[in-house]
């Protein structure tokens, strides 16, 4: 997608020295699971291109493993709380979003997102109080001289580490709840006459009616819902910068943001001169799958393969809720490669492969594959998209209901609610989009 790739041009060309043309040095803060997969995507064209990338390691990283990045340099340090610490986090977060929070969240004034991100945001302040006051660590990044210091936005501390180094910073970010630091931060416009507020669940052409909630929904992030306990973190960056500051402004200092989203997805809105969507640059051509793999997708003949996954962080399904997934996979005739974790469903068919791991991109660009069956998260619509194969939609938590939304609207999928859905529900989807494609 050679458009999306001038942005990322940018930043090459903020992390090289003008006059002697020699490439610079880019320090990142990274984010978990598939932001840091978003991520990594740029941090590896950056290498290519003689770049030095230097990456900050906490030990209480879940995702983030040298030994899969030889190209990048890790620079560890120890924090007050665990891998496991984190871990458990964002386990309770994907848990409580599946199962207890309304989807019409801004219309519950339920306590329980507040709670969730509360949890989140101590976890991180204490791993941020724990990286600036590392004397050593700071001194050390001081001396190296960085150019750059390129960070998630959903993970605060990386602008902090920026102005302590006194250097220009820019974000990665999918979308923060309601586009709340997007707007008091980045200072994005988002009209909420035509412009879906994010994890409202609504598409782009609204009825009156949809407006109105997409206002209550924009007055419910704005007022109600907080991402980050504001008043700790601005209080922790003054103290540590030695001056007043907040959060919210410290964030707006950010030089480019880089949206990890693409106009064939989003609908339309009004952008900023630093804003650009980068959405899909992980997506690559296929390459053969291994072996067994590709011998049992041979063995599905004219009627092909389908595709399920539900993502990396969900490994705890009801016993119930499987049984019934592997029920309705048993009825098509195509074969079935399902991404699935936990004990083997009793009504699993002949005709499904159970796997820990599947190479998803590979899959979804092999000729066989007919259907893709996902969660909504945005690395695999972008893959989906890539290949043109049309999707069977179950969202589970965060923006993965817009997103499916959104693709539901472009024609090229159908949803299922995750906590309803009965395996005949499944199945008629399943039959609708292999039999009729969208």
């Amino acid at each position: 997608m050679p458009v999306k790739w001038m942005s990322v041009l940018l930043l090459l060309q903020m992390g090289c020295y003008l006059r002697s043309g020699n490439c610079g040095k880019v320090l990142v803060w990274p984010m978990e699971y598939s932001h840091w997969m978003n991520l990594k995507t740029i941090l590896d064209e950056l290498v290519q291109r003689g770049h030095e990338v230097t990456v900050l390691r906490p030990s209480a990283s879940i995702f983030l493993d040298p030994q899969k990045s030889p190209g990048l340099k890790f620079e560890s340090f120890s924090t007050s709380i665990s891998k496991d610490d984190l871990d458990k986090v964002f386990t309770k977060f994907v848990d409580v979003w599946t199962n207890d929070i309304p989807i019409d969240m801004c219309l519950s004034f339920s306590s329980l997102p507040q709670n969730t991100f509360d949890e989140y945001s101590n976890s991180y302040l204490k791993i941020c109080q724990d990286t600036v006051s590392n004397k050593q660590l700071v001194t050390k990044l001081q001396r190296s001289k960085f150019d750059v210091l390129f960070s998630d936005a959903f993970a605060p501390c990386g602008e902090l580490i920026a102005e302590l180094l006194q250097i220009p910073f820019l974000y990665s970010l999918r979308f923060s709840p309601g586009y709340t630091m997007e707007k008091y931060s980045g200072i994005f416009l988002v009209p909420p006459s035509y412009v879906p507020i994010i994890l409202s669940g609504l598409g782009g052409q609204m009825t009156f009616l949809e407006r109105v909630k997409n206002m209550i929904c924009m007055l419910y992030f704005d007022f109600w819902l907080q991402t980050f306990n504001e008043k700790k973190w601005s209080q922790f960056y003054s103290e540590t910068l030695g001056r007043p500051t907040t959060l919210t402004e410290t964030i707006g200092k950010a030089e480019m943001w880089l949206i990890r989203s693409y106009w064939d997805l989003e609908f339309p809105r009004p952008t900023l001169p630093n804003v650009d969507y980068v959405g899909g640059l992980h997506c690559k051509p296929a390459k053969p799958l291994p072996k067994e793999m590709e011998d049992f997708v041979q063995t599905s003949g004219e009627h092909g393969i389908v595709v399920f996954s539900l993502g990396s962080m969900v490994s705890n399904m009801s016993e119930d809720k499987a049984n019934a997934i592997a029920w309705a996979l048993a009825q098509i005739p195509q074969k079935v490669l399902w991404r699935f974790e936990g004990k083997t469903p009793d009504t699993l068919g002949s005709n499904t492969r159970v796997y820990n791991w599947l190479p998803q991109n590979d899959l979804l660009g092999h000729p066989k594959t007919k259907a893709f069956v996902t969660h909504g998260g945005a690395n695999g619509i972008y893959e989906a998209i890539h290949f043109g194969i049309p999707m069977i939609g179950i969202p589970l938590f965060g923006e993965q209901h817009d997103n499916i939304a959104y693709i539901k609207a472009k024609g090229a999928a159908v949803s299922l609610d995750f906590r309803t859905m009965t395996r005949a529900d499944l199945l008629d989807a399943l039959e609708a989009v292999i039999d009729n494609p969208l």
